[in-house]
């Protein structure tokens, strides 16, 4: 029987989607051309910051007895500069994580508060368990640029098939939805909005973990949604993911594969991710960066194309 190896917080957050805002002017005129490229960085930023919260809400939970169902036997580390409490006795059994400082691969800053809860008599390992987790000022401040995003508000992690993260390499497959009817957003040029988050996450084993993402919203006959309402310009917009999002665990939990769709913008934006430095698809880069390419059509018709590392 294949061991699953035990999940580097660090790495797997590290994974997350990176950005890099570029404000210059082009035929597409400089605040389109800005609009297109920081609604692109922001959402990035949002679902790093979910990703944290579900990503350490669904593994501390697996910790404890009371909430996980299994073994009390710690089988997940801590997140890096967090302390972690747990509340095991009240009629909503919490987790409380209080963040101070770089996370384990010294790739974002994060400070704030998350609370993690479920009801008496749900056990986390079932299929259908609800964890819900509420931001109080959880900021994430991404290293490389300075650039961060500050939420409040609750989101809900369904255990769709049941099953434990730390059983993966045995149980094959198990998928978690993630959900939240309005969450918000402060940006650091202080602007808030309201955001709204439908994901589907599904872990399987091959040679370690695979994560892979999809949207699960649908509106207007847009489909595959992940993220949508109101950006820091005050224009609605949604975020679909048109190829799955793929992270894995023999590439250090680095992004490997996927691309998303930005629209109802000025500018219809596609990113693609797991490229190299030409813009073609590429094989795990080990320590090296990945890239991705950020793809619009201006108002002349011209198509503007952005390779970033990240």
């Amino acid at each position: 029987m294949k061991k699953l190896i035990v999940l580097s917080m660090g790495l797997l957050l590290s994974s997350s989607l990176l950005f890099t805002a570029c404000k210059k002017a082009n035929t597409d005129g400089t605040e389109n051309a800005t609009e297109s490229q920081i609604q692109s960085q922001d959402q990035s930023i949002v679902a790093d910051a979910v990703d944290d919260e579900t990503t350490d809400a669904s593994t501390m939970a697996e910790n404890v007895i009371a909430i996980a169902g299994r073994t009390p036997i710690p089988y997940f580390p801590n997140p890096c500069n967090a302390t972690v409490t747990y509340d095991t006795i009240s009629a909503n059994r919490t987790i409380t994580i209080t963040y101070n400082g770089l996370n384990c691969a010294g790739t974002r800053s994060r400070t704030g508060v998350i609370t993690i809860a479920i009801p008496v008599g749900q056990m986390w390992k079932n299929a259908g368990a609800q964890l819900t987790i509420t931001a109080v000022n959880f900021k994430v401040t991404r290293v490389s640029d300075g650039k961060s995003i500050t939420l409040n508000g609750s989101k809900v992690i369904t255990n769709v098939s049941g099953g434990l993260l730390r059983e993966l390499s045995t149980v094959g497959t198990i998928t978690h939805a993630i959900t939240s009817p309005g969450i918000t957003l402060t940006f650091d040029d202080g602007s808030q909005r309201s955001w709204q988050v439908a994901k589907q996450r599904v872990f399987t084993y091959n040679g370690g973990m695979v994560i892979t993402t999809t949207g699960t919203h649908a509106d207007g006959g847009v489909s595959n949604i992940s993220e949508w309402g109101t950006n820091r310009f005050g224009n609605p917009f949604v975020t679909q993911i048109v190829s799955p999002m793929v992270i894995r665990q023999d590439c250090a939990f680095r992004l490997t594969s996927g691309q998303v769709k930005h629209s109802r913008l000025i500018r219809t934006v596609d990113v693609t991710f797991g490229l190299d430095s030409a813009g073609n698809p590429t094989s795990c880069p080990g320590t090296g960066s990945y890239y991705m390419k950020i793809v619009w059509v201006n108002a002349a018709g011209n198509t503007i194309t952005l390779i970033r590392p990240y």
